[in-house]
């Protein structure tokens, strides 16, 4: 289930966030959760299973109609076990009326496509989900 990141949670959080690529350096990292941590348009979100956290993901509301995918990790040991759909079909649930958009980070969200999740080409920026 998704739950709303705590500051509580930040080590945790700033480890999950640190298996991607765009966020291995310490500086840009901490600059990252700094951002989620206070700026109200930034939020970030734990995947929780079984009393256990084991991803995250991170989203930018642009406004009611569009949010930005910016982070999504799940630890190693739970990949490919369908998680990431699950996440992304949870933040669906977030923000209904939304189309949830990638940027550079996150434009793999091409691989959801087998979750029956309409993709749109949004020419340089990635893919578009269009959120129902």
């Amino acid at each position: 289930m998704i739950i709303p990141y705590k500051q509580v949670c930040r080590k945790l959080a700033m480890g999950m966030l640190a298996l991607m690529p765009s966020e291995k350096d310490l500086r840009q990292l901490q600059k990252t959760i700094t951002l989620y941590e206070t700026d109200p348009a930034h939020k970030l979100y734990l995947w929780k299973e079984n009393q256990k956290i084991i991803g995250v993901i991170g989203v930018c509301i642009k406004n009611q109609k569009e949010v930005i995918l910016q982070h999504l990790s799940v630890l190693p040991s739970f990949r490919n076990q369908g998680i990431a759909g699950k996440m992304v079909a949870e933040l669906q649930q977030l923000f209904p009326q939304a189309v949830l958009t990638t940027n550079e980070h996150t434009s793999s969200i091409s691989r959801y496509h087998q979750f029956s999740m309409p993709l749109v080409n949004n020419n340089d920026k990635g893919f578009t989900h269009h959120m129902h």
